[in-house]
């Protein structure tokens, strides 16, 4: 039953991510290992955007490390484990919390000695700037724990780079990159040799702006209509500043997104509701996202069987086919 509510899960959400999404690019998927025990080290720029792309777009079936502080309810902490969450803790979460995460390890190390696989943002925190921060100790200490039981297991590291044209507006673009994998076996017991490389392979594969002058830069890409989830563009034109634009200048379709509102005022009014009240601004795009999973099939349920027994049967097909067109119509791509 768990099994067959991830794949249906998986299939719905990875449906909505098209919708939500203008364009998902995958690159190196031949790198995406296959029969082995594999630990994904990937950046983390939109909450839990970034585990649900991973989840959707690879046969690996993950499990994900998440921040213990959002198992705090039951009812919550029951419906992640559901889906394959397992938390772990931070110093923000207490210093006495911090010893549970030698169960967090062991239930980390137990799946991969079943060839299972785990996602780690190896960063330990999430940000949305575009650049890669120094990674923790953690998926490395997974590996050797692993290892140290199965010496002889087939264990690999697969680095992802998650890159995003605009991480709070729906109808832009993202990527993800798959780089080749790492043998941890190789550096056992060595924990900052395997960091080092790890970092190494994973940071090209991020769309990187240099701290120093961030939005300087940030703005410059932009003006110049580069795309922001190829890192190699990204890099290119940082390194000379004279790029080759093949895209056309960008204009907000803004007709198309009042219409959009109008059609769909319930979830938009929701969304006004709700907005205020997201402190963390990575969380943007998160919240934005499941009120529209969620909401949008009801909305469409109701276009469809409510207005007819309301007596508005008339309006049911052309309100319905007219929120889709516009749904569509309404991409707002990096800005």
């Amino acid at each position: 039953m768990k099994n067959l509510f991830n794949a249906i899960l998986r299939l719905a959400v990875k449906i909505a991510l098209h919708v939500y999404f203008s364009q998902i690019k995958v690159y190196g998927k031949a790198n995406i290992p296959k029969g082995k025990a594999v630990l994904i080290v990937s950046n983390h720029q939109n909450a839990l955007i970034d585990p649900i792309l991973i989840a959707t777009h690879t046969n690996l079936k993950p499990h994900f490390l998440t921040r213990a502080s959002v198992f705090k309810k039951s009812f919550v902490a029951t419906l992640l484990n559901f889906i394959r969450m397992i938390p772990i803790y931070r110093v923000r979460d207490g210093i006495n919390n911090m010893e549970k995460n030698n169960e967090t390890f062991d239930k980390s190390v137990n799946i991969l000695l079943e060839k299972g696989s785990i996602v780690i943002f190896a960063e330990g925190n999430h940000s949305n700037q575009r650049n890669l921060r120094p990674l923790k100790k953690g998926f490395a200490r997974i590996a050797f724990q692993t290892l140290e039981k199965h010496p002889d297991l087939d264990l690999v590291i697969l680095p992802v780079g998650i890159n995003y044209s605009n991480h709070r507006f729906s109808g832009s673009k993202v990527s993800l990159v798959f780089g080749k994998t790492i043998q941890p076996k190789d550096y056992f017991p060595l924990f900052e040799p395997l960091m080092v490389d790890t970092f190494n392979s994973l940071e090209p594969l991020v769309s990187t702006i240099p701290e120093t002058d961030y939005q300087k830069n940030l703005d410059a890409l932009i003006q110049s209509r580069i795309d922001l989830t190829k890192p190699d563009d990204v890099k290119e034109f940082l390194s000379n500043k004279n790029p080759k634009t093949t895209e056309k200048p960008y204009s907000k379709p803004y007709f198309s997104n009042k219409v959009m509102k109008v059609l769909h005022f319930p979830i938009y009014w929701i969304w006004l509701w709700i907005r205020p009240k997201i402190q963390d601004l990575v969380f943007y795009a998160t919240f934005k996202f499941v009120i529209g999973l969620v909401m949008i099939p009801l909305w469409y349920g109701f276009l469809v069987f409510g207005l007819p027994k309301l007596g508005l049967e008339e309006w049911s097909f052309s309100w319905a086919f007219l929120g889709v067109v516009y749904l569509l119509a309404n991409r707002n791509g990096q800005k």
